[in-house]
């Protein structure tokens, strides 16, 4: 059974940080490209983040760059996000994806909120 379990968003203040997690299971994650996306309300999904299945490549949205961090361990099946110096605009639910040319799977999102 094919799983992506996204987890560690919740409610913090700008300028805070934030680690998000996504395990996965059920598929040979090494061999998958990861990527975060985020989605605000009203809002088209937005790619955030991705990176190669060897982790040794990275890209980030314009909008996040050196801010946010994307990592892999894939001995743990795991990407990871690190979300530093958050703003209000960040604010959204964020998921997780697994992708190459045989599967292309998704979490369940985990909801990220900026505010004072």
């Amino acid at each position: 059974q094919v799983q992506l379990v996204e987890s560690g968003g919740g409610l913090v203040q700008p300028g805070g940080s934030l680690r998000l997690s996504c395990a996965a299971s059920g598929f040979t994650f090494s061999r998958y490209v990861g990527n975060w996306y985020r989605q605000a309300p009203g809002k088209e999904r937005e790619l955030v983040a991705t990176i190669a299945s060897t982790g040794d490549s990275t890209n980030y949205a314009d909008s996040v760059k050196g801010r946010f961090t994307i990592s892999r361990d894939n001995a743990k099946n795991t990407v990871y996000l690190q979300m530093n110096s958050l703003k209000p605009e960040d604010s959204a639910v964020y998921f997780c994806n697994a992708l190459n040319y045989v599967g292309d799977y998704w979490g369940q999102g985990t909801q990220v909120t900026v505010s004072s």
